[in-house]
């Protein structure tokens, strides 16, 4: 790992980019970042009425992790990062290495994950819009949400 890293874990809701990012970040010893604490409140309040966020709801807020990346020499931030267009925007003028790791999963794997989740803002309705939206990475590294937790930091480590 370079002296400048910033991580960013991807995938639709549901997929653990909280849960690697954490554990990542620990293993690390960098710090980590949760994406949808940034989110501003308006893009909250459309996500729990179960209206998908468009291109626009989420420029405000990629640009906002951009930011927050150009300000930490070393960082894991979770953020979905569904479209390239977004991926570009997360690493526009960042002088650093950066490094996108994809959590994927079939729906049906992440439609059962949201059956036993709670306290999330995010409707498990919302889902398909965003397996709809999801332009898989080809530049990312891969790690497969069927793996366990430990498994998925270990295929990271490999790749770093």
């Amino acid at each position: 790992m370079s002296e400048t890293s910033i991580f960013y874990i991807m995938g639709v809701s549901g997929c653990g980019k909280s849960t690697i990012g954490e554990l990542l970040a620990q293993e690390l010893k960098i710090p980590f970042f949760d994406g949808d604490d940034f989110h501003p409140a308006n893009n909250i309040e459309k996500m729990k009425k179960g209206i998908p966020l468009n291109d626009e709801d989420r420029q405000g807020w990629l640009e906002t992790l951009n930011n927050l990346a150009k300000k930490h020499k070393k960082a894991v931030i979770a953020c979905s990062s569904l479209k390239e267009k977004y991926r570009q925007i997360l690493e526009k003028d960042i002088e650093k290495e950066t490094t996108f790791v994809y959590l994927k999963g079939t729906l049906q794997e992440i439609t059962e994950r949201l059956t036993h989740r709670s306290n999330h803002f995010m409707p498990k309705e919302l889902l398909q819009s965003q397996f709809d939206t999801l332009e898989e990475p080809t530049n990312a590294i891969i790690a497969p949400i069927r793996l366990s937790p430990s498994e998925v930091i270990s295929e990271i480590k490999k790749h770093i």
